[in-house]
């Protein structure tokens, strides 16, 4: 059983390794291969990573028997993906034509996937999928707007598989260029250092001030989010020194838990690079990634200020004063900023690139050759160290890989049903329906969808599902596209910090050692934020930098003192505590001057003159502080 547990893990080494150099040597330019055959070789290696990694059941994950019958997949998955490779071509020529052959084919496929997305996604999207596809068996019998005409099984299974709208469509192009191209140099980057980097940068930049454990915290997250695009797994990676590190400075468990939970949920929505449902939205959309990212900016930015306001006023709530940082090293920040130079460089590299025209995947690769000649000529050392680092990276990048490539290959089956069926432009008109052609009652309602669908998918798997479905209908109302692509996005993202099932939250509960519950609930309100912004760009496009530039402007400071007053509603603490009606005040002005119009601002302006007055009110009436820092 040993044996075959370490051929199993050698064999994900290998295959993982095979597919990150398949990639990065296409994007290189070194051969040239169709679109098709890149997504089904990439489909391929994929199901293979997935049963070679994945048992049937947890329970059985050391079992010969289950081994055995990983390896029948294995075998299935490759004899079908080779026999799609060789006849696409052949079907594509002949406008269509198939043989029964396909049919069969296309349904083991269809299966393999939905088998993939039981193990690697989890049971909900399993089930998502399968009740998409079987709707044309049902639909007949289904009464009103739901009602369809129906297709046969084997009409299904050949759109799906032989055609670029079902399984091999965009969702799985996107994984198959930009986001694994990402993930690697996501792995690049973590693999060389990047991530004490940044940690060292972060501490740097907050050192000596209130709360700098948690601002640390903050900083860094939000700089290894860029790259890792994953919540939990930010979480996982950054919590076990940030966490530590707030409880020690002063804060609860379940708070140091709930600011990690929230920061790395906001790394999925920081340019340049975001998560990877970002790289999908700009091909569903049709536009570039740089739009994206531009679009995405000034939202992500007061997301993470918002925290900052947070994690600040809690430390004057929990009465913490400004100490030295836990770690006495006084390196100057310059000297920091030049051994960082090899990853700072590459970096930069990477945001000229995309915002001069380069595809993202592109920018990726030219970022990771200079990394390594960053790297040579900052430790002057060509050795092995440098092949091995390289190859865990490419080995790490493509397994990271696995659940998400899964993801597109099950949403293309729900895509590929509702575009045969044409149930997509049905729910879209159920949803305008429902809402009277109300914009915002559409906007809530996709806002719930949104939520609750992402509870049990990760953010990737519920944007496409969102996409397909909701997003069209905000569309039809009048919502600009990407906006309304951004705005299910930002749902999608915050899914993982919404309880009852908070993903991101749970781990960092585990990190903490606090309660499940308390963590989730806490970080829901620490990101009350993030729940309140896309509804603001959709009504303020100021906020996606879209209008005049003193319209921006003056959104932008306008909406950075709105995230303030929320914070100090989410905290109830500003000099001193603030009484639930003062709460509600600030709350109040800050989702005015959230709100662009500048009858908006001046009532946001009131209130949050109110609360000034009536803190500096209670703030004369008090003695004196005796600590002038901890004041």
């Amino acid at each position: 059983m040993a044996t075959l547990d370490k051929l199993f893990e050698r064999g994900i080494v290998a295959v993982a390794f095979v597919v990150g150099a398949f990639h990065l040597l296409n994007v290189s330019g070194l051969y040239v291969l169709s679109t098709r055959d890149i997504r089904i070789f990439h489909l391929m290696m994929m199901l293979v990573l997935l049963f070679l990694s994945q048992p049937t059941a947890k329970k059985l994950e050391h079992s010969p028997a289950d081994k055995f019958v990983r390896l029948g997949l294995i075998m299935i998955s490759v004899a079908a993906c080779v026999y799609t490779m060789t006849r696409w071509k052949d079907i594509a020529f002949s406008g269509g034509e198939t043989v029964p052959m396909d049919a069969w084919i296309g349904i083991v496929i269809i299966a393999l996937v939905l088998e993939a997305a039981r193990r690697g996604v989890g049971l909900v999207l399993a089930i998502i999928c399968l009740t998409f596809f079987a709707y044309p068996f049902y639909s007949p019998y289904l009464p009103g707007v739901l009602n369809g005409r129906g297709y046969s099984l084997t009409r299904m299974s050949e759109f799906l598989t032989t055609t670029s709208q079902g399984i091999f469509g965009i969702p799985l192009g996107v994984s198959s260029t930009y986001i694994i191209l990402f993930s690697i140099y996501g792995a690049f980057l973590s693999n060389f250092g990047a991530g004490d980097f940044f940690f060292k940068l972060a501490s740097r930049l907050t050192k000596g001030m209130r709360a700098a454990g948690a601002k640390t915290a903050v900083l860094f997250s939000t700089l290894l989010g860029m790259i890792s695009g994953s919540a939990a797994g930010n979480v996982a990676v950054t919590g076990t020194l940030t966490i530590p590190m707030m409880k020690k400075e002063g804060y609860q468990p379940h708070q140091a838990g709930a600011i990690e939970a929230v920061v790395s949920t906001g790394g999925q929505i920081m340019p340049p690079v975001m998560g990877a449902a970002a790289f999908i939205m700009a091909e569903v959309v049709g536009t570039p990634y740089a739009n994206i990212m531009k679009a995405a900016l000034v939202p992500a930015l007061l997301f993470f200020a918002s925290l900052l306001f947070v994690v600040h006023l809690q430390a004057g709530k929990n009465g913490l004063a400004p100490t030295a940082h836990f770690d006495d090293d006084d390196e100057p920040l310059w000297n920091i900023l030049l051994k960082g130079g090899q990853f700072i460089i590459p970096f930069a590299t990477l945001i000229a690139l995309m915002l001069n025209g380069y595809s993202p995947f592109k920018a990726s690769f030219y970022s990771i050759i200079i990394l390594l000649g960053c790297h040579i000529l900052w430790t002057r050392r060509v050795g092995s160290e440098l092949f091995i680092k390289s190859a865990k990276a490419i080995t790490q990048g493509a397994k990271a890989v696995v659940p998400i490539a899964i993801a597109c290959a099950a949403a293309g089956i729900i895509a590929g049903t509702l575009g045969i069926t044409g149930l997509g432009s049905k729910i879209s008109g159920l949803i305008v329906s429902t809402s009277g052609g109300i914009v915002f009652i559409a906007l809530v309602l996709t806002m719930v969808t949104a939520i609750v669908l992402g509870m049990g998918l990760p953010t990737t798997a519920a944007y496409l599902v969102l996409a397909t479905v909701v997003a069209p209908a905000l569309a039809k109302m009048g919502v600009p596209l990407l906006t309304a692509h951004l705005f299910v996005f930002f749902y999608g993202c915050v899914s993982t910090i919404t309880p009852p099932v908070a993903l991101a939250s749970y781990v960092a509960a585990g990190i903490a050692g606090a309660d499940i519950n308390r963590v989730g609930w806490t970080a829901f309100a620490y990101g009350i934020t993030c729940y309140i912004l896309p509804f603001m760009f959709v009504f303020g496009p100021a906020l996606m930098l879209s209008g005049p530039v003193s319209e921006i402007l003056l959104a932008i400071a306008s909406a950075g003192l709105g995230v303030f007053g929320i914070a100090l509603a989410v905290v109830g603490f500003a000099k001193n505590a603030l009484s639930p009606a003062l709460r509600c005040v600030a709350a109040a002005a800050g989702i005015a001057l959230l709100y662009q119009g500048w009858l908006s601002d001046l009532a946001g302006l009131v209130g949050m003159a109110v609360i000034w007055l009536s803190t500096r009110t209670k703030t004369a009436g008090n003695e004196p502080p005796q600590n002038n820092k901890e004041a």
